[in-house]
């Protein structure tokens, strides 16, 4: 029976809290509001999603391999999966 009653104590002090919190977001959002009117529309909800720029790489051009240096890659990862199943039939 105690536990019960510390139980609905707890809920009513839980539903204190979440609705003053609740008191201080409205406020917070109504200074956010007024601070930055253009942000919202005239109905009083936030404008449609902003597209985001896509900044380019400040890597510079795209490096391309050359037909020899994708040749001596495709050798070397033969031989490596080659040894690597050799390897496991041991």
């Amino acid at each position: 029976m105690a536990n019960s009653l510390a139980n609905d104590v707890l809920l009513r002090l839980a539903r204190h809290g979440a609705a003053a919190r609740l008191r201080e977001l409205e406020a917070e959002i109504g200074l956010i509001q007024r601070a930055f009117p253009e942000l919202w529309s005239t109905v009083g909800q936030p404008p449609e999603r902003v597209r985001r720029r896509v900044r380019k790489s400040p890597r510079g051009p795209k490096r391309t391999w050359s037909a020899a240096s994708r040749k001596a890659v495709s050798e070397r990862m033969k031989r490596y999966w080659a040894a690597r199943r050799a390897g496991r039939k041991k």
